[in-house]
C-alpha cells in the first residue's frame, strides 16, 4: 500500500509559506475560533467551503455530507448546529449546495448504491414534494431545479430545528441563507436571501 508522506511535505511547504508571509497565523489561529458563519454544504471534493468565500482558517465553521441534507434525526448535523448557534454564535447559517451533485443526480436516476440509498431517500422527498415542477423539464434543466430546492428544503429543516427556534426566540442575530455553487464557473448563487424567517410548510 502506498504511503502519503508526500501529503506530510506539502504540509510542511505550505505551513512554511504562511508563516513567511504572517510570522504570527498559527499562534493567533490556535488562541480560539470565533466564526460568524456556518457552512452547510456537500461532501464533495470540489466544494471546499473557505476556498470558494475566499476566507482563511478560523473564518467558517463547517458542516458537510453527501447533498447538503439536514435531517431532524442526524444528531451528528444537529450537534454541529448546536454548537455554531449556541457556543460560537455564529450570526449566518448557509446552506450551500452544488450543481452536478452526484448524490442529486444518483436520487433522480434512482441508482441502487447500497446503504447510501437510505440517506438518498431525503432527496427523493423532495422531488416528490416539486413533483409538478421538476415534471416539465428533463436532463440537466431537472436535475440543477432539483439541486436548487434541495438546498431550500434544507433552508426550512434548518430554520425548524428547536435550536434555531430557541435561539431566535431567546433574541439571537442569526439568517439563513441558501446558496448553490457552480462548479464549471466558481460562481454561487443566492436562492433564499437572508432568509431569516422561513416557516415550516
Amino acid at each position: 500500500m502506498k504511503n502519503l508522506s508526500h501529503l506530510f511535505e506539502k504540509n510542511r511547504v505550505w505551513a512554511a509559506s504562511i508563516k513567511e508571509r504572517d510570522p504570527e497565523f498559527f499562534s493567533d489561529l490556535s488562541k480560539q475560533q470565533a466564526p460568524e458563519i456556518l457552512w452547510i454544504g456537500c461532501s464533495d471534493s470540489r466544494v471546499p467551503a473557505n476556498q470558494i468565500i475566499d476566507l482563511p482558517p478560523g473564518e467558517v465553521f463547517v458542516h458537510r455530507n453527501i447533498a447538503n441534507v439536514v435531517v431532524h434525526t442526524d444528531l451528528n448535523c444537529l450537534s454541529v448546529i448546536h454548537f455554531a448557534v449556541d457556543v460560537l454564535k455564529v450570526k449566518h447559517i448557509i446552506i450551500c449546495g452544488h450543481y452536478d451533485c452526484g448524490g442529486i443526480r444518483a436520487a433522480m436516476e434512482d441508482m441502487e448504491l447500497g446503504l447510501i440509498d437510505n440517506w438518498l431517500r431525503h432527496i427523493k422527498d423532495v422531488g416528490r414534494f416539486h413533483a409538478e415542477k421538476l415534471a416539465v423539464l428533463d436532463g440537466q434543466e431537472k436535475q440543477d431545479l432539483l439541486c436548487e430546492l434541495n438546498v431550500l428544503e434544507q433552508v426550512r429543516n434548518v430554520s425548524n430545528t428547536t435550536i434555531v427556534k430557541n435561539a431566535r426566540k431567546n433574541g439571537a442575530e442569526l439568517s439563513i441563507h441558501g446558496w448553490v455553487y457552480s462548479i464549471k464557473n466558481g460562481i454561487l448563487k443566492d436562492l433564499c436571501i437572508d432568509n431569516t424567517s422561513c416557516e415550516e410548510s
